[in-house]
């Protein structure tokens, strides 16, 4: 449910430039994000740093697509959450000598350090692969089949790349025993 919560915005993003133009869905895109923002703090009280940046980048990579009427600035928001990403796993293990996804997993998962390390690396890869991605399609297609591959491509991409991780850490998840 989550994830189909998450990417609620993006769907509804598809279905309004099918039915009107890149425009209209892109006050779509930030109008959805901004009332999922809403109602996780009314839910939860809490909003995850994610969601925040998410909701930064939309609402100024939108908004500078509606005051100046130019798609690229919409094109740019994936890529630029992607390399956001890749550049925030990085530099925490380069300069804090921090693995951010042992950290957010660790609890639940036993792990030697090189499968750890192995991890860390495909995100990196991957999100910095999903933002170069992003752009070659933006730029070197149509509107149209960008705003398919965002759906599509990038979600379907992103489930390939999730279950391949899950592969990878099923041998060393902990599982709760009841005694």
């Amino acid at each position: 449910m989550k994830f189909l919560f998450d990417i609620f915005p993006v769907i509804l993003f598809f279905v309004a430039f099918k039915m009107y133009d890149i425009y209209a869905a892109t006050v779509v895109a930030i109008a959805t994000t901004v009332l999922q923002i809403g109602w996780v703090w009314y839910k939860h009280r809490k909003v995850d740093k994610l969601q925040w940046i998410s909701l930064g980048l939309i609402v100024v990579f939108g908004g500078a697509t509606l005051l100046l009427h130019n798609e690229a600035f919409i094109k740019w928001k994936p890529t630029v959450l992607y390399w956001l990403f890749s550049t925030v796993l990085l530099v925490a293990l380069l300069v804090f000598r921090k693995n951010l996804i042992k950290s957010m997993m660790g609890s639940q998962i036993s792990a030697p350090d090189s499968v750890w390390k192995k991890l860390l690396a495909g995100w990196i890869g991957f999100f910095a692969f999903m933002g170069a991605l992003n752009l070659y399609v933006a730029y070197g297609y149509s509107t149209d089949t960008w705003v398919n591959f965002k759906l599509f491509g990038g979600i379907g991409l992103m489930l390939v790349f999730v279950i391949a991780q899950a592969v990878v850490l099923a041998p060393h998840i902990k599982e709760n025993k009841i005694e």
